[in-house]
């Protein structure tokens, strides 16, 4: 198999959550232990640090990863989903994991995982974790992809866990509370591992039973009465959090005997876009117009994103907007500002939104725009229509951010 064959592989012939939702969700981890197993259990040859929460996980993981970097670590990083290359869930220092190394895993290990039957994010994790014990990483950053307690990633042994806050997403698999939620997230919390919790989303009593049944210590990051002005090249306000989720894992790392300097943090926070590569966090692709695009695609985090997107000075604001089928569709175009002209589409996925349904529920909630068969004539539409002291901002979905990148 070639590259291109490797994926289509991967994408096409087991279970994606990416592509359809609920169906792909093994709610078992035995799959990802029996793959560990046949591989020689990798996941115990590197520290790690887990990371769960409903949002801001990703820019944790990359935060984290950029001042590894700067204190001359090296660090494995694994997220999802990704935007344009399969690869950006697989980094080391920044660098995706070769073409090559991909083939290989996957034609080296068909057949041993025949008898497994492992889904999409499976193979993913366990190709993962071969490549950070191949590439001896000091650490590895690893991201949940769903959840926590019956995620594929949830077999490792971290140095330290991290759960960034609780908000209602994914509810068709996690539960309809935010209760039910936060119990999941909690299940990466580790027998007499630390946690850091970013933000408790009045949920400190599951987290508490959890954190007391492990013997782990836990810190809660929202407490933190002092800390200093701290910057970063992502320039979303809803960042604050994550930066101080991040300085308090940093404070327990250096206790844990981690070498990371404060001038090291200052500096990674600041070059967390270079040195990771992360994109599709309130990005601005251009000035005229001015191009915005944000991957916030839930209440928890679309809220924040309006309100910043609400101080931008423009003459009109014009808004691609695509989201996914099993969302809250009322509450979200609920947050969306009705003066703006609006491009609805529908990305290249199976649990896409139908642009005629979107345009309906849009319609309803006063949102006014027209319908694009998809992202990309949305995109060229607000482009074409869009002056120069305009702008345009792209969201709703990560895969409609991921099309115009």
């Amino acid at each position: 198999m070639n590259y291109q064959e490797t994926l289509d592989f991967l994408f096409q012939q087991l279970p994606m959550y990416q592509r359809q939702g609920k169906t792909a969700f093994k709610k078992d981890l035995t799959n990802t232990l029996a793959l560990c197993e046949t591989l020689g259990k990798p996941e115990q040859n590197f520290k790690s640090i887990h990371i769960a929460g409903t949002n801001g996980k990703g820019s944790v993981a990359h935060l984290l990863a950029s001042i590894f970097q700067e204190a001359g670590y090296k660090a494995g990083l694994y997220t999802s989903p990704h935007l344009k290359d399969f690869r950006e869930r697989i980094k080391v220092n920044g660098k995706m994991i070769s073409e090559t190394e991909l083939v290989d895993f996957v034609k080296n290990n068909q057949a041993k995982f025949a008898g497994i039957k492992p889904s999409f994010f499976e193979w993913t994790v366990a190709l993962a974790f071969h490549y950070f014990d191949r590439q001896k990483v000091d650490i590895a950053i690893i991201e949940t992809g769903l959840g926590g307690r019956l995620d594929s990633t949830n077999v490792i042994k971290p140095e330290l866990s991290i759960i960034t806050n609780i908000g209602l997403d994914h509810t068709e698999i996690l539960g309809d509370t935010l209760n039910q939620i936060a119990f999941e997230k909690a299940g990466i919390i580790k027998a007499q591992t630390p946690v850091i919790i970013g933000n408790s989303s009045g949920q400190k009593d599951i987290f508490e039973s959890k954190a007391k049944a492990e013997s782990a210590p836990i810190i809660y990051a929202e407490e933190l009465l002092i800390t200093p002005k701290l910057q970063s090249d992502l320039k979303g306000k809803y960042q604050k959090e994550n930066l101080r989720t991040v300085y308090t894992a940093w404070w327990k790392l250096r206790q844990q005997g981690w070498m990371i300097s404060f001038p090291q943090l200052q500096a990674g926070f600041k070059k967390v876009v270079q040195n990771t590569a992360l994109q599709g966090r309130w990005q601005v692709l251009q000035t005229e117009p001015k191009i915005i695009l944000d991957t916030a695609h839930n209440r928890e985090g679309l809220v924040p994103v309006m309100k910043q997107l609400s101080t931008e000075s423009y003459d009109t604001l014009h808004i691609v907007l695509g989201l996914v089928k099993e969302k809250k569709v009322k509450e979200i175009l609920s947050l969306f500002p009705k003066q703006a002209n609006y491009y609805f589409c529908q990305a290249h996925i199976p649990r896409a939104m139908n642009i005629d349904s979107l345009a309906q529920e849009a319609q309803k909630a006063g949102l006014k725009g027209k319908a694009y068969k998809t992202v990309y004539e949305a995109f060229e539409g607000a482009k074409r229509t869009a002056s120069k002291t305009d702008l345009i901002f792209v969201g709703g979905s990560n895969f409609v951010v991921a099309e115009v990148l």
